[in-house]
């Protein structure tokens, strides 16, 4: 038998349709920087990142213990994770043209699957993998 304790307390409707509505904004915010980042020649404000880390920092604590905390935690990782692989990469560019822009655009492809992925588990109403 296992004695793990679970935290789970109960959430209102209204509150699961709020953190679904932030969800959705926080991921079409992301959305936009990633198709922009992919496509050449355009490219996104840092701010629009910005203020979707930020809602999904604040939103946080409110989804924890339903579903929606998975997405939360998703969002925030997969900038965290960019944001580090970029710097990590941007000797590249300083370097070597080729392999900088080659680091970029698999890295911004990465994120965009990582947002897309979340969009589809998110209109399936399913958490996403911890």
């Amino acid at each position: 038998m296992n004695n793990d304790i679970v935290d789970v307390h109960a959430v209102d409707q209204a509150t699961l349709d709020g953190l679904k509505a932030w969800g959705w904004v926080s991921y079409v915010l992301h959305l936009i920087v990633a198709v922009t980042a992919v496509l050449p020649g355009t490219q996104a404000s840092v701010a629009l990142l910005i203020v979707a880390l930020v809602i999904d920092l604040v939103k946080r604590s409110a989804a924890k213990g339903t579903w929606h905390e998975s997405h939360f935690e998703w969002r925030i990782r997969s900038v965290i994770w960019s944001g580090v692989l970029y710097v990590l990469t941007a000797p590249l560019w300083l370097l070597f043209l080729i392999p900088g822009w080659i680091a970029w655009v698999l890295i911004s492809l990465w994120f965009l699957y990582r947002i897309v992925r979340g969009m589809l588990a998110m209109s399936r109403q399913a958490p996403l993998p911890a």
